[in-house]
């Protein structure tokens, strides 16, 4: 778990209180279960440019000259 800070109105910390004594359940237990209903259709993040480069996965600055030349073919040379 991680520790976070949040900031609630004061009727919303009164009424956390309230429920907390009432049903015998800790407030951090309370919030917990409130955050996991409320992004529970959230889904994965994702991300626009997932897979819109090209290429094998290899780091480029492994391979650095051979794409040079690839790219630039003899106008490379020097």
């Amino acid at each position: 778990m991680v520790k976070t800070t949040v900031y609630l109105a004061e009727r919303d910390v009164a009424a956390l209180r309230r429920l907390s004594a009432e049903t015998g359940r800790s407030q951090a237990e309370i919030i917990r279960e409130a955050v996991a209903a409320a992004t529970a259709s959230a889904g994965e993040r994702t991300f626009r440019s997932h897979g819109a480069g090209r290429g094998s996965g290899e780091a480029v600055g492994r391979a650095a000259d051979d794409l040079i030349r690839t790219e630039l073919g003899s106008r490379s040379r020097h």
